[in-house]
């Protein structure tokens, strides 16, 4: 299979690497979630090429992920901001700060914390059940094909 055909199939995890399969990303996502809105910055953060970075945000904003809004309406300038697709990503990027400062933090600790403005406390991400609030863990979760599963075989049948 070809990494173009990946979002094509009837997995989550394929559709989503097809958006957001890349490291720049995922870090144009973080910076997103960190304030940062206008083309030179993210640039200036990141230090990718223009070329690559503007190939980035393009496929966000045509997912929907990002919008495109004028901050400088005589000279068409933009800035990104993060839609309520967009915003439904940060427990993805906060898993990933869990996974991070879990088995990568080179024993130096977390370089960063996320403090809960409701509460004021430091935050961990939790992973748990919509039904019963218990954490969710591998080892207790089964999986089974969904009706979308079966919607794709069938129009992939019909197509044949």
């Amino acid at each position: 299979m070809k990494w173009e055909e990946i979002g094509d199939q009837p997995c989550s995890v394929a559709r989503t690497l097809s958006v957001l399969g890349d490291r720049w990303t995922m870090l144009i996502l973080r910076n997103a979630f960190m304030g940062i809105r206008r083309f030179d910055d993210f640039q200036r953060s990141l230090g990718l090429t223009r070329h690559v970075l503007s190939e980035r945000l393009k496929r966000l904003v045509e997912h929907g992920i990002l919008i495109k809004v004028p901050y400088v309406e005589r000279q068409e300038r933009f800035e990104y901001q993060l839609t309520d697709k967009g915003l439904d990503l940060y427990p993805l990027i906060l898993t990933m700060v869990q996974w991070a400062d879990k088995w990568m933090d080179k024993g130096l600790g977390k370089p960063l914390e996320f403090t809960h403005k409701t509460c004021g406390n430091k935050l961990s991400p939790k992973v748990v059940c919509s039904e019963c609030d218990e954490p969710i863990k591998v080892k207790d979760v089964r999986v089974t094909a969904g009706i979308g599963y079966f919607a794709f075989i069938e129009q992939k049948q019909k197509s044949a």
